[in-house]
């Protein structure tokens, strides 16, 4: 199963918390850690990248190489040398060249015309704030199309078993790698 973790630094307590959080994750071996701090300055996005491939770097001796991705930002990413870009549904895709592209989905639909590499759809269970769940029986559907899709929203270590069997790629999220308790 692979690891999708997307990052939320006020839930873990701050940029130093969250980069013990990342640190930890990597460590354990995640796949995929999608920078998600929507809300901070492009100069302070491209600072932390920088802090996070630093901390990958240093982890890579472990023999795992986890992917960096940063959120709707293909100019910081481009920038800093992460791995890709995570984009919403709606966001056009240009070329960019050597970046690993994933997207934001939430119906069959916006699967097939998606250009991405990978798709996060979601979602799949009850998760505050994020509309009615899509379930298992569409997660299935949307697995059938041909991109590796990652389960998301509502997903904990107790029902991750049955997004894999639906198909998924694996599962993403930010509570079930933040708090290990989920």
């Amino acid at each position: 199963m692979k690891r999708y973790y997307i990052t939320d630094r006020k839930s873990a307590g701050g940029f130093g918390p969250l980069l013990d959080v990342i640190r930890d994750q990597m460590r354990s071996g995640v796949d995929y850690i999608q920078i998600r701090e929507k809300d901070i300055s492009a100069r302070e996005l491209f600072e932390f990248t920088l802090a996070v491939l630093e901390v990958r770097d240093h982890e890579i001796s472990r023999g795992k190489r986890t992917k960096i991705l940063v959120n709707s930002r293909a100019d910081v990413a481009l920038a800093c040398g992460a791995d890709g870009v995570h984009l919403p549904s709606d966001a056009p895709i240009e070329t960019l060249p050597g970046l690993l592209i994933a997207r934001s989905c939430h119906t069959l639909d916006e699967i097939r015309k998606s250009q991405a590499h990978l798709v996060t759809l979601g979602p799949i269970f009850e998760s505050p704030g994020k509309g009615p769940p899509l379930g298992l029986n569409a997660l299935a559907q949307a697995c059938r199309i041909g991109k590796p899709v990652f389960a998301l929203g509502g997903i904990t270590w107790q029902n991750a078993a049955e997004c894999m069997s639906a198909g998924a790629e694996g599962i993403a999220g930010i509570r079930i790698f933040q708090n290990p308790g989920v």
